[in-house]
């Protein structure tokens, strides 16, 4: 394993391409690794193959990257607030409608990058990556207690929330949300997801108040 910097789960290096062709070619390599760790799985997955992949020769892979963990690395630390699930806004006069939106974006962007799919494989075999993706979790967590903190400050929802354990919950509920419909065979609602989460958040009354802004504010 290579040395880091302190926040960079990356590592030095080799070389960095100040040349406009050689940016391009180090950019193909990435999106080389991006679809063979996708299609083959990281394990599957060499140098060679990802040289070959983006029509390199193989030392061209070395002279910028170090291994085939560096490029994925790298991949992830590109991606990675795109691979955190999205931090609602509770305060918003529809907070249903819009947690649904960012929702279908999240889904849709990942479905993007695609790079998700390798870190089941890597992440038990990968302590230091582990660790970093712990880290981008507990950031979230913290960003979506403080916004349901603001909330509940206001009177918006249940008295007795455990923020915490609530926090958490949309976490997983939203990270699972592909596996949920890979398993069902059937397409992500949205709209339902969303609703089920609010219902977490807002007791009956306030929902209705919400509901009652959002049909004023068509008027």
């Amino acid at each position: 394993m290579s040395e880091r910097d302190e926040g960079q789960l990356v590592g030095t290096f080799p070389s960095i391409p100040k040349q406009i062709r050689a940016q391009q070619k180090r950019l193909a390599l990435l999106e080389s690794g991006r679809s063979l760790f996708i299609k083959k799985g990281y394990e599957q997955t060499t140098a060679k193959d990802i040289a070959s992949y983006a029509g390199v020769a193989t030392g061209t892979f070395y002279r910028y990257f170090s291994d085939k963990r560096q490029l994925l690395l790298a991949l992830l630390e590109d991606k990675m607030e795109k691979l955190m699930p999205p931090v609602p806004n509770w305060m918003h006069r529809n907070p249903e409608q819009l947690l649904a939106s960012l929702l279908e974006n999240y889904n849709n962007s990942l479905e993007a990058i695609g790079i998700h799919r390798v870190l089941p494989e890597l992440l038990p075999k990968d302590p230091e990556l582990s660790e970093v993706m712990l880290e981008a979790r507990k950031s979230l967590h913290a960003r979506i207690y403080k916004g349901l903190q603001s909330a509940k400050d206001e009177g918006l929802t249940w008295k007795d929330l455990d923020l915490d354990i609530v926090a958490w919950t949309i976490i997983l509920m939203v990270e699972n949300s592909p596996e949920k419909a890979e398993q069902s065979g059937s397409p992500l609602e949205y709209d339902e997801m969303a609703k089920v989460i609010c219902r977490l958040v807002f007791p009956p009354q306030i929902m209705e108040k919400l509901c009652v802004s959002k049909a004023e504010s068509k008027r």
